[in-house]
Order: C-alpha cells, then structure tokens, then sequence
C-alpha cells in the first residue's frame, strides 16, 4: 500500500500548488456570462489573474471586493454588497461567483449571512444574477478542493431541486479541473456519438477555447448557460470524472435523485473503455465505427510507444487526481514512478497512486526526489529544476506559461491517449544519450594482473 508522507518543511520552497479561491474562480468561469469575484485584497485577486492571463493567453473577468486594512478590521460586508452591486450594474453577469480569500476567511465572518441579507435587501436591483458563495480559505486545500466547491456550491443554490420528469438521453458531465479544453470538447462529441445530449457542468470549453468575440464583452461568453445548470434534475445519468468530483456528484443527486457513476480517468485504455461501455450501455446503442477505430489507434500506439517507456523512472508533481491519472498511464506503459509529489493529503485517490509513496510537498521535493529520473512531469514552474537536474520536462497542469496551445492539447479517451504516448515518447526520444563504447563493454581498457601479462599465453 502507497504511504502518505506529509509536508514537514515550515515554508514551501518553489510552491508546487494553486490556491483554493483560484480553483473556484476557473470554474466559475466555465459558466456563460459569468464573474468571479474574490472576497480580500487586491494582491490576492491579481496574482491570480496573472496567472489566469499567462496560463490562457486571454482577457480573465476576475474581480475583487478590495479590502483594505480597514475594512478588514471593520468587516467587510460593506465592500462585498457595493462589489456586488457595482458588477450587476456595470456588466450585467448572470453569474457572479463568490470566491473567499485567507484574508476574510481568518477573520470568521459569516458570508452566507451576508449575502443572504444582501438577496434581501437588494432582491430588485440583482433581478436575473445568481450569487452564489465558495468558502475557499488559501491556507488550505488547492485548486482541486477549490473548483469543487464552487461546482458544489453552483448546484446547491441553481439547481431546482425534487424529483423531476427524466430524459433518459440527457446526461450531465461533471470533469475535473485537469480535463483541458480540447478534453472537454472530445467527451462532447464522444458523448454524442452514441445519440446522447451532454450538459457539461461547469464548460471551459465553451468560454476559455480561445476565440476572439466581435465586441467587447465584460463577462464570460460560453460556458454552461444557468438554465442548463437549473434544470440538471430532468437528466436521465450523471458521470463524474476525478475523485473531487464526487462531492458535486453527491449534491446533484441528494437534491434531485439523478443518480451518478464516477469515473476516476478517462486516460488510458482501460478508462477509456469503461466509458465508452458505460455511453453504449445508456444509449442502448453500439459502439460507433469511428470510435472503434480510434481505440485501434491506441492499440497500435501501445505497440509502438512501449520500447520507449519500458523501465524509465518518471517523476511526477501535481495535484491528487492529475497524479493518480499520469501515474497509472505511465505505469501502465511500463514506466516507474521514481518520485509522486502532490499538494494536499484530503483526497482519498492518493491511496490508489502506484508508487512506493507519495510525497505531500513542492517542486523543490520534486528536485530532491526525481534526481537520476529519465522524466519530470509538471507544470512550468518546475522548468528550473529541470534545468539544474538535466532532465527532460513533460508540462502538465496549471500554470503552463512557456507553451502555446496548453489547452488544446488532448489528454483522454483513446485519441488523447495515443496523443500523450507521442508525445512522451518524441521526448524521450530526443533527450536519448548515444551509449559510449565504455557503456557498451565495460571490460575496455581493464588493466590486466602482471601475472597474466608474463604468461606465454599472453605472449602469444
């Protein structure tokens, strides 16, 4: 059984995580006509939307209640209503996404009591904006416990709750936050195939897929709209994918009876098939020819890429449910996990890491651990350590600030998976050292006993 090794430093040296407020505000941002607001300083809500902008490479409608020492003292229930305000009037949200800081969350306000009074007080003026609260403390948990609250907290206050009529082809799709955009947009057209309408909650696909509007538009344009989200209740399955998501999975279904299959990856071909199986087994309908061919693909690729994986040691930073998706992938390719690091202990996916153990830390624990590894795998601030250890780099996660295209890179199913297998192999190949003649016969230039020299065989 892996073992949990818990952080024993004082301080994070290189930070390996993302914070929780961070987490929520991505997936308040997979909503249509959405805005984040972060609850605290200015400084808190700018280093996210700094790395929002490097990691997207697109205008980020984050805002912030702005508290200063003041107000911080005082309570801030003040500058979360005239925030609140100022954003239905100026923008016009149908959304706007509360997100906590450690700043507020230290001082123990009760938020939902202020934005209960705030619906009350100012019922007419937010007409047609749901304002929904993500309590998301910095100092604990990461982007992952952070995406799922928001989700969590999005269909506790939207969704209309009871047993409602069902459609047996309507499915709700609730990814995690490490499926990237072009991950989204394959389980839509997966989910498709098999004659099955998708609503996928929350849909960064549909707002951070790159696209350049035709005017200025001071919220999120795609996503998930609210009245998909309000009328979840009517779906006939929903599937979860990543162990964060079973909270959300859990909300949806104590408050509508829609019953749930959670899925921990869709990378590699056994995930892959149970998700294909589990579509083909609500559809009632057969596996699509153009599905069987891609999973063909895969199996070619398997062939193909396994002389490049077979024995490498990989080394592998990022959060619970990324790490339990990579390893598993490069084991399965018949790597070895030399070093998994991740950033919290609360999820219980760690349990199913296979690797001798699994390290609750940073990247400089990245640094210590993966030295002698063939590959490290983690997002762009571990390209330093990289350099120092002479490593090849494999960027994954969030933030990838020195790559174009992060999120259009394809990472599930059997296309993604063929995907990931060149890839890694492409950078193995190129990183492969010629083998020196010492390496090849390590019995060259051996000095020879003198009295095996004075021989007459030797003579001879």
């Amino acid at each position: 059984m892996v073992r949990i090794l818990p952080q024993t430093k004082a301080a994070a040296v290189n930070p390996l995580k993302s914070s929780q407020p961070l987490g929520a505000a991505l997936a308040f941002l997979g909503i249509d006509g959405a805005i984040p607001l972060f609850h605290g300083s200015q400084g808190c809500t700018s280093f996210a939307l700094v790395l929002f902008v490097r990691h997207f490479k697109e205008a980020i409608p984050l805002q912030t209640t702005a508290m200063d020492e003041v107000a911080t003292i005082l309570g801030g229930a003040d500058h979360l209503e005239e925030a609140i305000l100022n954003l239905k009037t100026r923008t016009m949200p149908k959304l706007i996404g509360v997100c906590t800081t450690a700043l507020m969350e230290t001082r123990g306000e009760d938020f939902a009591a202020d934005i209960a009074n705030i619906r009350q007080k100012r019922g007419e003026e937010l007409a047609g904006t749901e304002v929904v609260l993500a309590n998301t403390p910095d100092f604990e948990g990461a982007i992952e416990e952070g995406w799922a609250k928001a989700v969590t907290a999005m269909l506790e206050r939207i969704t209309r709750p009871g047993q409602q009529a069902r459609r047996p082809k309507k499915i709700v799709i609730l990814p995690g936050w490490n499926l990237t955009v072009a991950d989204i947009e394959h389980l839509r057209e997966m989910v498709e195939s098999f004659g099955l309408e998708p609503v996928i909650v929350p849909d960064v696909s549909g707002s951070l897929d790159g696209k350049v509007p035709d005017r200025w538009i001071p919220t999120t344009y795609g996503g998930t709209s609210i009245e998909d989200i309000r009328e979840l209740g009517t779906a006939g399955h929903c599937i979860a994918i990543g162990e964060h998501m079973r909270q959300p999975a859990q909300m949806l279904h104590r408050l509508t009876g829609v019953p749930y299959v959670l899925l921990q990856s869709l990378t590699g071909l056994r995930g892959a098939d149970r998700f294909v199986s589990l579509l083909s087994e609500i559809s009632g309908a057969a596996v699509p020819v153009r599905v069987r061919r891609r999973r063909a693909q895969l199996q070619d690729a398997l062939l193909d890429g396994h002389f490049d994986f077979g024995g490498k040691k990989i080394a592998i930073a990022a959060e619970p449910d990324q790490l339990y998706q990579l390893a598993t992938f490069f084991v399965g390719m018949g790597s070895e996990i030399a070093a998994a690091i991740t950033t919290t202990d609360k999820s219980k996916i760690l349990e199913k890491v296979p690797a001798e153990s699994v390290q609750i830390g940073d990247l400089s624990d990245l640094e210590a651990l993966g030295a002698g590894a063939d590959l490290l795998v983690t997002h762009s601030h571990g390209r330093q350590a990289a350099q120092r250890l002479g490593i090849p780099l494999m960027r994954v996660g969030f933030p990838i600030f020195d790559r174009l295209g992060s999120q259009h890179k394809l990472t599930i199913l059997y296309q993604g998976t063929r995907d990931l297998i060149f890839e890694v192999a492409n950078i193995l190949q190129a990183n492969r050292h010629a083998p020196t003649p010492e390496a090849l016969d390590p019995f060259r230039h051996r000095e020879m006993p003198d009295e095996l020299c004075s021989s007459p065989l030797a003579r001879h």
